[in-house]
């Protein structure tokens, strides 16, 4: 059982979604993030790295906002639509932006395909949780 799921257990307060709906999303945030981390740095060690700029750029974009929604996801009992509706569609957009520039550079990178299918996990996850607390 993962951390999310284990605080979310033992969690007092009655959530307003499925908790292993939110664990599961919180845990694609927090694997995407790692995944987004580590491509950057294996891109800025690749020979091409100028032809890897925008993959670069991206995926810092990425790691930062999965990290900010899996933050404000994992702190809210009860969501606030105002706040959690423009943040989890801001996620699911970055993702499917980086992983569209890394599947790009997929055949070339493995890194980069560990990566594209990272954040098309995490965009999945995002737009389930959107649709489950709209």
């Amino acid at each position: 059982m993962s951390y999310a799921a284990q605080m979310l257990d033992a969690c007092r307060r009655t959530f307003n979604v499925d908790a292993g709906l939110l664990a599961a999303t919180i845990d694609t945030l927090n694997d995407c993030t790692q995944a987004c981390d580590a491509d950057t740095g294996c891109d800025l060690s690749e020979q091409t790295v100028s032809e890897l700029v925008r993959c670069i750029r991206l995926c810092q974009d990425c790691a930062d906002v999965c990290t900010a929604t899996a933050r404000v996801v994992s702190r809210q009992a009860e969501y606030d639509a105002n706040v959690i509706e423009p943040l989890l569609e801001a996620c699911a957009a970055v993702c499917k932006d980086c992983g569209d520039e890394c599947q790009r550079h997929a055949q070339m990178h493995q890194h980069c395909r560990v990566c594209a299918e990272a954040c098309r996990s995490c965009e999945h996850a995002c737009r389930e949780l959107l649709n489950a607390i709209k």
